[in-house]
């Protein structure tokens, strides 16, 4: 099979999410998909086995994406095949007393992947930027400010130049950060909640 179709997924220049088609599929049905990503996991294990060899060099995978949109299952699908010794998962959640004791960029940097070795941050250092943008109070646990009021324009330009610095960092000493958002229409984010409740093995992530 010969398909190559991942220039479509790729963001160059200006993106607008409201004008992405959640329902792309690149015209691939879902048997082709499943002898393609069983072709591709096989190439990703043979790759890790070179990264890991080599020593030089790591991979950072970083998924966004709203709740529901599959953050798991890709890890699941997509990661199950590699080396679990050359490969580790961070999960980040709220921040935790110890983790607001530091800047906000501490705890991804002590989660960093080795150099020879896959990193996968399911959620990212983008959380700062993106809810606490929506929920600027989440800040005032960093106790450096005193009010929301505080989160002016110039805070946010300031975090996002941090977190540039800090990929730039990372790619200068060897790091290959790949970028993934999973788009999801809200309707079919409504639609896989509701079947949590009837998925025992899910139940557990509806709240």
């Amino acid at each position: 099979m010969d398909l190559d179709f991942s220039d479509d997924y790729i963001v160059k220049g200006k993106f607008y999410i409201s004008k992405a088609d959640t329902e792309y599929n690149g015209q691939l049905t879902k048997d082709e998909g499943k002898k393609m990503l069983a072709t591709e996991k096989s190439k990703l294990h043979e790759l890790q086995e070179k990264l890991y060899a080599d020593g030089s060099q790591s991979l950072l995978v970083v998924l966004q994406a709203m709740d529901a949109a599959g953050k798991d299952s890709l890890i699941e699908h997509v990661f199950g095949g590699v080396n679990p010794q050359g490969c580790e998962v961070h999960s980040f959640k709220s921040p935790s007393s110890k983790e607001y004791s530091h800047g906000f960029l501490w705890r991804h940097y002590i989660a960093l992947p080795e150099k020879g070795k896959i990193g996968i941050f399911n959620r990212s250092h983008y959380e700062s930027v993106l809810v606490c943008k929506v929920h600027p109070e989440y800040n005032l646990n960093e106790k450096v400010w005193d009010s929301v009021s505080d989160f002016d324009e110039e805070f946010w330009e300031n975090r996002y130049e941090s977190i540039r610095n800090f990929e730039k960092h990372l790619t200068q000493n060897g790091t290959k950060i790949i970028k993934i958002f999973l788009n999801v229409s809200k309707e079919e984010q409504k639609n896989r909640f509701l079947d949590r409740i009837d998925e025992q093995e899910k139940n557990w992530k509806k709240s």
